[in-house]
């Protein structure tokens, strides 16, 4: 059961990233993740209710609330703001293959903040992730191998690979700061819906200081937006979570974990059929061996 939760999660989560690439096409990466917040929100409430009888944790201590908000602003408004924005520039594809390297940074950053202990196969794990992800971003297409591919599209490209790094950054330290809040065995349905409330406060605010509130509720004046960010946030923070959780409630964590970081590869023929991507033998390659790099850090 817990195994097939964590492929279930890992094809939600590519549909997830293919919905909001096509909102973020519409009507920008900046509103997708505006209003991606508040209906994220209002789905996780309704589940925390479901399981726990209450809409939030109400008796969630302020030290949680610290940490998990931090967490939030940090891997949600900042790191998704990067990712979706690279959605629009480079597609979902190339990168969620960039957001597999979200655990080697992550263990990287608790190896220096935490003290946690890296061994020699984990870093042998990084270098393999590494690598395969360089090898699918760095493959050039047919466009610049002829050189007929323009300055612009070459930079366009360059800024999504580094907006795309960005997101993976802001996931991990995301990540390790959400831990801090997590200990003693915090829920962690309770933990997601916590980082999602002060996400939304903060990206809300910032929205109101710089005028761009009727903008961005204006933006779901485009229908099909609008139903490409419902069914994102369906798939993503409603029913992605749920499995998430139910994946690692019903599964050891590593296997878990590692069906989970299926995504890129559900990816491809979902980014051949809507967006037409080129899909090589390389890329293909690339991305499994940078799946396997990630995977083996759960297993050493």
């Amino acid at each position: 059961m817990g195994e097939l939760a964590a492929i279930f999660t890992s094809l939600l989560w590519s549909f997830t990233s293919v919905q909001f690439t096509l909102a973020g096409r519409r009507i920008g990466s900046a509103a997708v993740n505006r209003l991606r917040l508040v209906l994220a929100v209002i789905f996780l409430s309704i589940v925390h209710t479901f399981v726990y009888g209450s809409p939030w944790p109400v008796d969630a201590e302020l030290f949680r609330w610290g940490w998990l908000g931090l967490s939030g602003v940090i891997g949600l408004v900042l790191g998704d703001a990067a990712l979706f924005q690279a959605f629009v520039l480079i597609g979902p594809r190339r990168s969620m293959l960039l957001m597999t390297l979200v655990p080697v940074i992550s263990v990287l950053l608790a190896w220096v903040w935490l003290g946690e202990v890296l061994v020699l196969p984990q870093l042998l794990a990084i270098v393999i992730t590494v690598a395969g992800v360089a090898w699918v971003v760095g493959e050039r297409s047919p466009e610049r191998k002829a050189g007929t591919l323009s300055a612009q599209d070459s930079r366009t490209n360059l800024i999504g690979i580094l907006l795309g790094l960005g997101g993976a950054v802001g996931q991990a330290v995301g990540l390790v700061m959400a831990k801090q809040g997590l200990v003693d065995n915090f829920p962690s349905l309770s933990a997601t819906l916590m980082r999602m409330v002060v996400a939304l406060v903060v990206i809300w605010l910032f929205t109101l200081i710089q005028g761009k509130l009727r903008t961005t509720v204006g933006a779901l004046k485009d229908r099909r937006a609008g139903l490409f960010l419902l069914g994102g946030a369906v798939t993503g923070p409603f029913l992605g979570v749920w499995m998430s959780m139910v994946a690692v409630q019903q599964a050891q964590v590593g296997i878990a974990s590692t069906l989970m970081s299926l995504t890129p590869i559900m990816l491809i023929p979902l980014a051949w059929w809507i967006f037409k991507d080129r899909i090589t033998l390389r890329s293909l390659l690339g991305t499994i061996i940078a799946l396997a790099g990630a995977a083996a850090l759960f297993f050493v």
